[in-house]
C-alpha cells in the first residue's frame, strides 16, 4: 500500500469521491482548483453505491457507500490540502464529533494501475430510509464519473439506477450554499 494513514500530514487528505464530488467543477468550487490533484480513478472493493433521506439541493435521495460484497464502488481519489478538506466538511455537512450528515469513513481503494491507498470518504450518517436520487442527480453523477475516465460499464450502471425526475429546477442553492461560496478558496470553516 503506498499510503497508511489518509490524515497522517497536516499538509494534505487523500479523498475518495464517488458521487457528485467526482464532478471537476464541484470539486474546485468546493475546494479551489489549486487545492486539489487527482491521483487515480479507483475503486471501493466490497462496497456499492446507494441512496437515502432527501437532498434539498437535487430533490431526491443522497448517496452513501454501503457493504455489499462482491461489488466494487468507483471514484477518484484526490489530493486535497487540510484546508480544502476542511472546507469541504463544512460543504458535506460533515463534523468531527459525528452529528453531521456525513461522517468521514477510511477508505482501502485500489487505482487502475493496481496500486492501494488508504483514503478517507464521506459515508451518510444516517441510512434507515433508502430513497431515490432525482433522475438529474443521477445524470450529473454519472456525467462526472465519465469526465473522469471512470469505467464506461459503471457509468452506464450508474445511468440505470432507479430515480424520479425533480419537481423543480435542480440543483437548488440554500442560503448555506451562498455563504460557503462566499468563503476564500482555501479558506477552512469552523461552520
Amino acid at each position: 500500500m503506498s499510503d497508511t494513514n489518509p490524515l497522517s500530514s497536516t499538509q494534505s487528505v487523500l479523498y475518495f469521491a464517488y458521487g457528485a464530488n467526482m464532478h471537476p467543477g464541484q470539486i474546485a468550487g468546493r475546494c479551489g482548483e489549486v487545492e486539489v490533484e487527482v491521483v487515480a480513478v479507483a475503486r471501493l472493493p466490497g462496497y456499492a453505491l446507494a441512496f437515502f433521506g432527501r437532498s434539498e439541493r437535487w430533490d431526491g435521495g443522497e448517496e452513501s457507500a454501503v457493504r455489499q460484497p462482491g461489488s466494487d464502488l468507483w471514484g477518484v481519489l484526490y489530493r486535497l490540502s487540510a484546508a480544502a478538506f476542511d472546507r469541504l466538511d463544512a460543504w458535506q455537512g460533515a463534523k468531527l464529533d459525528g452529528t453531521g450528515a456525513y461522517f468521514h469513513s477510511p477508505a482501502q481503494v485500489v487505482a487502475a494501475d493496481g496500486s492501494g491507498h488508504m483514503a478517507v470518504m464521506y459515508r451518510r450518517s444516517t441510512t434507515r430510509e433508502p430513497a431515490l436520487p432525482s433522475t438529474e442527480y443521477l445524470d450529473y453523477v454519472a456525467g462526472a464519473a465519465e469526465s473522469r475516465g471512470v469505467a464506461a460499464g459503471y457509468v452506464e450502471k450508474l445511468r440505470t439506477i432507479d430515480s424520479v425526475k425533480a419537481s423543480y429546477p435542480v440543483p437548488k442553492e440554500g442560503p448555506t450554499d451562498r455563504f460557503l461560496a462566499s468563503l476564500p478558496l482555501g479558506a477552512s470553516c469552523a461552520c
